[in-house]
């Protein structure tokens, strides 16, 4: 088969979104080799996705099962919300091109970054704030968009950003109350092990996008629908043995008994815990604690 799969996935909430489309792409996706596989690995199992989620704040919102924990999750969303990681990036030294967050929130080119060694001024970008003001100016404009590429840096890396382009628009409810939907538009993904956190941050941001608008509009805003579009969505074979016991849990039972609500006290603890230790130092986790 030579075309690539495109699959739509419906889901309530965080939890019932991940596993429906694990599912949908283990049982409907194509086999295709990656960049990445060893001659060992099986191929992976690949699809063009599009997930609506009609509320990503419903509970329960957390699945107990994504790979990864309370703890990842709260550095991965302060990563991408906060910027917490932006002190990594520098390329010259080998480390991080870019992060989510410096991209959405501080965007300039490599060309910008020279001419201002060279004794130019040019600020970086905040795209946050310009989709926020857009929406404010005109809740139902189409133009409220940030987008990561940049076409001078990323196609040589190693690790370009698999995050392409945020775009949210408002409509106003039966009641006349307005409603933030947002896109995100994504090149590559690993459905598996990435999907979850990706999603959690970049709802988060949408809640952030709304309460904002809501300050500067004087009426409030509620956050409604996340449409989650990937180009690639894949499992990769590498991961296979390890995800098909969960696989296997999801064909078999509800997924309400692997999921936690916010309130749950285990992830409250954990995730106080993980806020804990970032305020003191966020690279308490890349240096090993747990």
């Amino acid at each position: 088969m030579s075309d690539i799969p495109v699959l739509f996935v419906q889901a309530d909430n965080l939890p019932q979104a991940w596993e429906k489309t694990v599912l949908k792409v283990w049982l409907e996706g194509i086999e295709v080799k990656t960049q990445y596989d060893s001659p060992t690995n099986p191929p992976s199992k690949d699809a063009t996705v599009m997930v609506s989620i009609t509320n990503p704040f419903a509970e329960p919102r957390i699945h107990k099962n994504f790979p990864g924990g309370p703890e990842e999750l709260e550095v991965y969303r302060q990563e991408v919300v906060d910027g917490i990681h932006d002190h990594w990036i520098d390329p010259e030294a080998g480390k991080w091109t870019y992060t989510y967050h410096q991209r959405l929130f501080e965007y300039l080119t490599k060309e910008a970054i020279q001419a201002n060694k060279d004794g130019w001024s040019f600020p970086p970008v905040n795209q946050i704030k310009y989709i926020i003001d857009s929406l404010v100016d005109t809740y139902y404009t189409r133009r409220a968009q940030a987008i990561t590429w940049q076409p001078t840096v990323d196609p040589p890396t190693g690790d370009p950003p698999c995050l392409q382009r945020i775009w949210c628009r408002m409509l106003r409810n039966e009641d006349d109350s307005l409603v933030l939907n947002m896109n995100t538009h994504w090149r590559s993904r690993d459905l598996y092990k990435a999907w979850f956190m990706n999603v959690y941050a970049l709802t988060e941001l949408q809640k952030i996008i709304a309460m904002r608008v809501s300050e500067k509009l004087g009426e409030n805003v509620l956050v409604g629908r996340y449409m989650d579009i990937s180009d690639s969505l894949h499992i990769y074979g590498c991961d296979f043995k390890v995800a098909e016991p969960e696989i296997k849990k999801m064909m078999n039972s509800s997924y309400i008994g692997r999921a936690w609500d916010t309130t749950h006290p285990a992830f409250e603890m954990m995730t106080d815990e993980a806020r804990k230790n970032l305020a003191s130092d966020p690279d308490y986790y890349a240096k090993g604690n747990k």
